[in-house]
């Protein structure tokens, strides 16, 4: 078996043991790369954790996986998606499509799902454009939402759910043992998927998590507003990130299979390497707080991975949501406060 520290290229499909395999289905233009589906056999056929992407050669990839596998799509018995995003839940649809197989997710990301399906892309941008005025955006950032009239978008019509995921219960998939774990954050409705039972290959844990976006090895996910047109829910995703992370820590088990770049072990530690940057990330915005800042003017002054000049349009959208989740979460905790009467909105440290 493959150890989690070899980094050379990884196959197509790998099989993890203990009747777990992945599948690395592509992600079009997207530096991630692919998601890692994961084909999980049952007593009644094989049930997959996410699908990839809604993608012409994406579905290849996967149906291709599959006949590896041993397997085909009409096949497939079911599908359990850890969270609504378009490179997880993307070919859902077109799975059930081929096979029957009945789609879970937890309820408030089939709420996100509903309400997505509902709206048209002109409510989609309308809303990006206000909420981007409103965080301080110049102009010339927020025309291109205002005049983008585009037919389809990713995402916008997502398959409706057959079935709830319930938090803390097992998922009725025949002679296996998956309990269902909810850590919102990187969507409302996310869930981690642990598989209660002893690894294939002996290591000390508790069995294996399948862990969505929740907890990667290399990079942190994002964790932006839970941006929704029709809910004014005033949220707290980065408090209920930060939730989470200890609550997936507390499991210990023994591998990690996350669905993007590679499987690897000790969760707890990876979860304290997270905590920790996300503490230091706050401390550093309070410093920047020493000034009144608009969300859009924090993220321009933010660590990122690049030079705010090298970030692309639609990149500094998401990065301007990352700010404000973190503005949410020190105005929370009561570290900083918005300053009245300020507009567009500015934050300022607490003294």
């Amino acid at each position: 078996m493959q150890s989690s520290q070899d980094r050379g290229p990884a196959p197509a499909v790998y099989d993890h043991g203990g009747g777990v395999r992945s599948l690395r289905v592509p992600i079009p233009d997207n530096p991630l790369g692919h998601t890692l589906v994961y084909v999980v056999d049952t007593d009644r056929g094989p049930v997959l954790i996410d699908t990839g992407w809604d993608d012409p050669a994406s579905w290849d990839t996967l149906a291709s996986g599959l006949t590896a596998c041993g397997t085909s799509v009409a096949e497939i018995h079911g599908v359990v998606v850890t969270h609504h995003h378009p490179d997880h839940h993307g070919l859902s649809g077109r799975v059930r499509e081929a096979s029957g197989a009945w789609i879970a997710m937890h309820p408030a990301d089939t709420a996100v799902v509903r309400r997505t399906r509902g709206a048209r892309p002109e409510r989609w941008f309308s809303y990006m454009a206000a909420k981007l005025a409103a965080a301080g955006a110049p102009e010339e950032h927020i025309a291109p939402l205002r005049a983008a009239r585009p037919r389809a978008l990713p995402g916008l019509s997502p398959a409706l759910p057959d079935r709830d995921i319930v938090p803390g219960e097992l998922l009725d998939l025949p002679g296996r043992r998956l309990r269902a774990i909810w850590t919102p954050g990187h969507t409302p409705g996310h869930v981690c998927l642990h598989l209660e039972e002893t690894h294939p290959a002996r290591l000390p844990g508790h069995g294996r998590l399948f862990s969505g976006d929740h907890l990667l090895p290399e990079i942190t996910p994002h964790i932006g507003l839970y941006e929704d047109p029709d809910d004014t829910t005033v949220t707290d995703p980065l408090g209920d990130y930060l939730d989470s992370l200890e609550r997936v820590g507390r499991l210990a088990p023994a591998e990690v299979l996350p669905a993007h770049q590679h499987p690897f072990p000790d969760a707890a530690a990876r979860v304290r390497e997270l905590l920790a940057h996300h503490e230091a990330r706050l401390t550093d915005l309070l410093a920047l707080l020493a000034e009144p800042l608009t969300p859009w003017q924090l993220a321009e002054r933010m660590e990122w991975n690049r030079p705010w000049a090298d970030i692309p349009h639609g990149s500094r959208t998401i990065a301007v949501s990352e700010a404000e989740s973190h503005l949410r979460r020190l105005v929370k905790a009561g570290r900083a406060e918005a300053v009245p009467g300020s507009d567009p909105v500015t934050y300022v440290a607490v003294q």
